[in-house]
């Protein structure tokens, strides 16, 4: 048994059962750093909608982020030195816009026609330090970290989209770029308040990114987990639908003027 870090897998065997339109408020669990936004135990709030394009999800979220800011009368967060006027026009932005606005890289160029990575490539161009036994992976992640994130949500919410689809386990891959994948995540502030995907229902393709992830994990921690059957089962039933996960602490974070997660939670983790 396990903890769960998202109520995911049980949502997508609901909506191959029929269901279609489902949410699930409750708390998961992440085994990683503790920090201003960041806990081991937070609270999620998930939705999916079948026959859904993942743009309605994405205006979902935006309507629940600023309903959010409605109930608070708080219209403008603040967070550090960064300000975001929540009900301002959003700002559209694709990851590989992003990347050359803010790093000056050109992402796509780094990936070949099917969406794989060249990791030396990508370390050629990288404006962040990285280690030798660093990824294609690792090096996406620190420059988005230190170059891209501080950026985004601020002055008005940022919907980031389009991320490469090695980025994107579970997102279909966009028909327009085999390299992009319809994954999206919403900023303030800087701040990730949502992450969400056109969702993957190709069963064959996703156990195989299932068994890449895993072989990476085997590499890098030494371990592995079983793959779970059943929800690749539930893939071959389930609908086309969309769904999002929106980590609520910080959306209360940023609406109530709190400067770290943990005092709007009911019981941080000691």
């Amino acid at each position: 048994r396990y903890l769960h870090t998202s109520p995911e897998f049980a949502c997508k065997k609901l909506l191959a059962a029929g269901e279609e339109r489902i949410f699930s408020l409750g708390h998961v669990f992440r085994n990683r750093e503790r920090t201003q936004t960041h806990a081991p135990e937070f609270t999620m709030l998930e939705w999916y909608r079948a026959n859904a394009e993942y743009r309605v999800i994405i205006e979902d979220t935006l309507a629940l982020v600023r309903l959010a800011a409605g109930k608070t009368g708080h219209s403008v967060w603040h967070w550090r030195d960064r300000n975001c006027e929540v009900h301002a026009e959003v700002e559209w932005l694709s990851v590989n816009d992003a990347f050359k606005r803010l790093a000056d890289i050109d992402l796509l160029s780094t990936l070949d026609s099917h969406g794989k990575p060249d990791r030396d490539a990508l370390a050629q161009m990288a404006p962040v330090s990285f280690g030798t036994g660093d990824s294609w992976s690792d090096i996406f992640s620190r420059i988005l970290v230190e170059k891209v994130e501080p950026h985004l949500g601020n002055g008005h919410l940022t919907v980031l989209y389009e991320y490469p689809t090695c980025e994107a386990a579970l997102a279909r891959t966009c028909a327009h770029d085999r390299r992009v994948a319809e994954r999206f995540e919403l900023y303030a502030c800087g701040v990730e308040l949502a992450n969400g995907f056109g969702e993957l229902t190709d069963a064959v393709e996703q156990r195989r990114r299932f068994e890449e992830e895993m072989d990476i994990k085997q590499r890098v921690y030494g371990e592995r987990y079983p793959i779970d059957e059943e929800v690749l089962e539930a893939l071959a039933l389930m609908p086309a639908a969309s769904g999002v996960a929106l980590g609520l602490d910080r959306v209360i974070m940023l609406a109530t003027g709190a400067t770290r997660i943990d005092q709007v939670q009911w019981v941080p983790v000691a």
